[in-house]
């Protein structure tokens, strides 16, 4: 029997249909450490999610949890700080609370942006990239029980994702800024502990460029509600194997830092072009 996820959080979207201040235009969800976007632009109402009933709660450092309702380059932005990630223990229904309640609000674009480790090694720390292909070869039955949450005509949906004008919206914005956007694939791993060398090995003997533990079942849902959906990863470190540096989510979030006025320049400029 197929959840009926409307139902699920209908308490919820009731609670934030009172509150919200305008339908947006775009929506963005921000992953580890670039949460200082929020701080940076014209915000116009803050709704931390403890207030919303059925809301699950981050434990994750970098991960506030608000959900921002801003202007930015004349646009209606909803903003997502705080991202909840299955290896939490949440169930992958609950990992897509953002895209369900974006689509509640009728808003038909979607950017997703996340901390990757960088397989490619033409990577470095600090380098931003559009996410071209997503892979998810180890969630296959969570992701069957989530596309079986939609309509039979919208199952096939993802096939064309990302969306190739979000993407390109996405390239064109990096030129204008002068911004080096590398391009590449994104592995999702269930987490939480970081992949093993050998793993790695693996993936880049598969032509993979990045690996990190979100964004996937994400973008597949929202492309299947017919939602646009572009994608970023900000690489803040070397995958286990290819530095000789132990990793540590302190160096997510210590490469986030760095590169933040980079990202934001890109995401603002993103939001004037959509």
């Amino acid at each position: 029997m197929n959840l009926d996820i409307d139902f699920k959080y209908k308490e919820l979207t009731d609670e934030l249909l009172k509150e919200i201040p305008f339908t947006p235009d775009i929506a963005i969800v921000l992953g580890s450490g670039l949460g200082d976007f929020a701080k940076n632009i014209d915000l116009i109402k803050s709704i931390p999610t403890s207030s919303l009933p059925g809301y699950p709660k981050s434990t994750v450092h970098g991960h506030e949890g608000y959900i921002h309702f801003a202007k930015c380059s004349g646009k209606n932005i909803l903003i997502f700080q705080g991202r909840v990630h299955f290896y939490e223990g949440y169930k992958l229904n609950e990992c897509i609370i953002p895209v369900h309640i974006t689509e509640t609000l009728n808003c038909g674009k979607l950017i997703l942006t996340n901390a990757a480790g960088g397989i490619n090694t033409h990577f470095s720390p600090g380098d931003l990239m559009l996410i071209t292909s997503f892979l998810a070869l180890n969630l296959k039955k969570e992701l069957t029980e989530l596309i079986g949450l939609t309509s039979i005509e919208n199952r096939n949906s993802f096939i064309n994702l990302p969306s190739k004008r979000m993407n390109q919206i996405i390239h064109n914005a990096a030129l204008e800024e002068k911004i080096n956007l590398k391009e590449g694939s994104y592995w999702f791993s269930k987490g939480p502990s970081y992949e093993t060398a050998a793993e790695i090995k693996m993936m880049a003997q598969m032509g993979i460029d990045s690996v990190g533990m979100s964004t996937v079942h994400e973008a597949i849902y929202a492309s299947i509600r017919n939602i646009e959906v572009g994608a970023v990863s900000l690489i803040t470190n070397f995958a286990a194997g290819i530095s000789k540096e132990k990793l540590s989510h302190n160096e997510v979030i210590e490469t986030a830092e760095l590169a933040k006025t980079k990202f934001e320049k890109l995401i603002k400029k993103v939001i004037e072009l959509s």
